[in-house]
């Protein structure tokens, strides 16, 4: 009798059946620390990836933690956690949506969310604009920031992230869909 054999991307469809999307049925935020997102892109430095991992609280579109790296890991994406629950030290369960990243479906993220009283949550499969807000986030820090620089050193591309993170994407930035404010002024004006 022949053994069944799986195709690797029904395994993938295993891995991560147990993550569903619930950002797709709940309301829109209405304050911070709802919704957040997070996701990881690739930055060049010389020739060589490194990797900058984002989360993003949906209601204001700010970014309140992030991490930088040469390799894209699990302890990437639980820097920026950290550092976004620190910051905000959320009182109330906050709904956290990523694509299907495996940083972010790790048993040891998981752990880390639930221990938090954070709820998962993750794009449907072939749907990447489930996580709309961080795609266009790092399209906009790519065309503000990257496109028509090089950056030989990681701590040459760290620094200028610093600056546009936590002073000109936060404090400056306008955003058309929070009514031509930056996320600051945004969540200034509402508390």
């Amino acid at each position: 009798r022949a053994l069944k054999t799986y195709s690797k991307p029904a395994k993938v469809k295993f891995f991560y059946k147990e993550i569903e999307n619930k950002r797709k049925d709940s309301e829109k935020a209405t304050a911070i620390n709802q919704q957040w997102s997070g996701d990881i892109t690739y930055l060049k430095v010389g020739a060589r990836w490194h990797y900058l991992a984002v989360v993003i609280d949906l209601y204001s579109r700010r970014v309140i933690g992030w991490a930088f790296g040469k390799n894209k890991t699990t302890e990437l994406t639980l820097k920026a956690l950290r550092l976004a629950i620190k910051k905000r030290q959320p009182t109330e369960s906050v709904l956290f949506h990523t694509d299907r990243g495996a940083e972010y479906r790790a048993h040891v993220v998981q752990k880390y969310l639930a221990s938090k009283n954070i709820k998962a949550s993750m794009n449907r499969p072939g749907c990447c604009t489930d996580n709309a807000e961080v795609e266009s986030f790092f399209h906009s820090l790519k065309a503000d920031l990257i496109r028509g620089n090089k950056f030989e050193s990681s701590g040459k591309l760290l620094s200028k992230l610093k600056v546009y993170l936590n002073y000109f994407y936060n404090r400056q930035r306008l955003h058309s869909s929070l009514g031509y404010k930056s996320p600051a002024e945004f969540e200034s004006a509402v508390n």
